[in-house]
């Protein structure tokens, strides 16, 4: 019997595929407890459809993470921040602290885990700060710490 696999199912198939099965399998366990469908002409319709909409929106996503990329790069984030002898800053500026201000300054919102700080900021100045905002879409974020007075 054709299924068509609602959830994934170790060793046998992931969602979304299309695969021939047992008879009894399919409908004493694949059916029974929501794991897949029957592969009829109307479900593989449905299903063909589903995947150009998901295909279509993840398209849009990557456009929209683009045109941040482009928003981002054109910026800078300013903190402040004490620091003591030489530019070194008591403590470190992390990326929620860059997080927060980008979208305190510049109304963007952007999870600091996608902030690519490989080790956090201990100096004043200027510091360039990759951030993921899609698959393959990376920005670079300016980061200005300067002396809090």
């Amino acid at each position: 019997m054709k299924v068509i696999f609602l959830k994934d199912v170790k060793g046998k198939g992931k969602k979304g595929e299309v695969k021939n099965v047992a008879d009894g399998y399919a409908h004493n366990f694949l059916i029974k407890n929501g794991y897949a469908i029957e592969a009829t002409k109307a479900n593989i319709k449905t299903l063909e459809a589903k995947k150009r909409k998901e295909e279509q929106e993840a398209l849009q996503e990557k456009e929209q993470a683009k045109q941040l990329k482009e928003r981002i790069e054109k910026l800078t984030v300013v903190i402040p921040a004490k620091s003591g002898e030489g530019g070194r800053l008591f403590g470190s500026v992390t990326s929620k602290q860059i997080a927060e201000q980008l979208e305190k300054q510049h109304k963007i919102k952007i999870d600091k885990r996608k902030i690519e700080l490989t080790d956090a900021i201990r100096a004043l100045g200027f510091t360039k700060v990759p951030v993921k905002l899609y698959t393959d879409v990376q920005g670079t974020l300016t980061v200005h710490v300067k002396e809090d007075n």
